[in-house]
């Protein structure tokens, strides 16, 4: 791997990413809204950027999302859902990556195994399930993953080394979670992108379209 884009290179796990690739002496690409203007909501302003830049990149990973929105909390019961909280779940965790994935066509090589990865999250998966609760988040996810699965068909069609994928990167101590980490035990961002590396590292194209957790284990739909 020598070159690398990271999308949301400005969060904990993004910038953990792009210093640990770094650090293996990746020519590194780091775009974000702080530091470039990346509104991810904004489809003006996604084009705008990352129309801008020139690939092909052996590497792409989407690094973008939020959990609470204008302060809205993850729902617990059907009465707690409001239309304007799910649009917003929509637009960042779901239309975000799909517009980023827009070009993914002109930015990954055809001649060459390569990566794109999408950090969704287990809570995403409608298989997997059992506690209810967190409309707006699991949806978005959801919808995420079918967009990571549904574009992996047809870059599979003009770029046949390349691996799409969704990736959970577990929970990490980071301000996106810091009022959740009691539930689930929380690793650094450094171990994070460490252990996403090393998935990201056994991927081939026979991967296309699947959804892994930060062990490098399949996550159902």
């Amino acid at each position: 791997m020598e070159t690398a884009l990271i999308i949301g290179a400005s969060g904990g796990i993004g910038s953990a990413l792009a210093e640990a690739l770094a650090a293996r002496g990746v020519a590194v690409t780091g775009v974000s809204r702080s530091a470039d203007g990346l509104d991810l909501t904004d489809p003006g302003a996604a084009q705008q950027i990352l129309g801008a830049l020139e690939g092909p990149f052996d590497l792409v990973v989407t690094a973008t999302g939020a959990l609470e929105i204008d302060g809205a909390l993850p729902e617990k019961s059907l009465d707690a859902i409001e239309a304007p909280a799910l649009l917003n779940q929509f637009a960042i965790n779901a239309i975000g990556p799909a517009l980023a994935l827009r070009h993914a066509l002109r930015l990954l090589p055809r001649d060459r195994p390569a990566v794109w990865a999408t950090l969704t999250a287990r809570v995403g998966s409608i298989g997997d399930n059992r506690l209810g609760g967190w409309y707006g988040y699991r949806a978005a996810k959801a919808a995420a993953n079918q967009i990571v699965r549904t574009a992996s068909i047809e870059i599979a069609r003009t770029h046949p080394q390349a691996a799409v994928v969704a990736l959970h990167p577990g929970t990490v101590a980071t301000t996106f979670t810091e009022k959740y980490q009691g539930r689930h035990p929380a690793v650094s961002p450094d171990e994070a992108a460490e252990n996403l590396l090393a998935v990201i590292g056994r991927l081939s194209a026979s991967d296309t379209g699947k959804f892994f957790d930060w062990a490098g284990k399949n996550v159902p739909w």
